[in-house]
């Protein structure tokens, strides 16, 4: 699992992790069902505290994306099909096209990010 931590990020250590996790989710790295490193492993290799990773892993179990059994350990939870409400995704796109936006990008400058991005998930870029 690739995961890393970059100090410049302005985003606390946990969301880094969080979202590093998210994304390793979304472009099918993990599977459903695979187990994650524990608390104390994942700590460890990225070294950070117990209660960084810990933090992560509640965030992400409370989304639906992990599921967390005592004594078992944390896996990847099962896709949900439904229950997200697409008003509630679309909140944090608007910021980062705003932002985009704000950088002085075009709309072609900002749909090529978007696309690539999206292949890129989707592991379309992978042999």
């Amino acid at each position: 699992m690739l995961l890393t931590i970059d100090p410049a990020d302005p985003r606390p250590m946990y969301a880094q992790i969080a979202d590093g996790l998210r994304v390793l989710i979304a472009s099918g790295a993990l599977k459903e069902g695979v187990l994650l490193p524990s608390v104390r492993q994942l700590a460890n290799d990225l070294g950070v505290n117990l209660n960084t990773v810990a933090t992560a892993y509640r965030e992400l179990q409370n989304e639906g994306l992990l599921a967390i059994r005592a004594g078992a350990g944390c896996v990847v939870a099962p896709r949900r099909a439904s229950g997200v409400k697409t008003g509630e995704l679309r909140k944090p796109l608007r910021s980062a096209l705003a932002q985009f936006l704000l950088a002085g990008l075009s709309r072609r400058e900002i749909r090529l990010i978007v696309d690539r991005e999206l292949h890129d998930l989707a592991g379309e870029g992978r042999s």
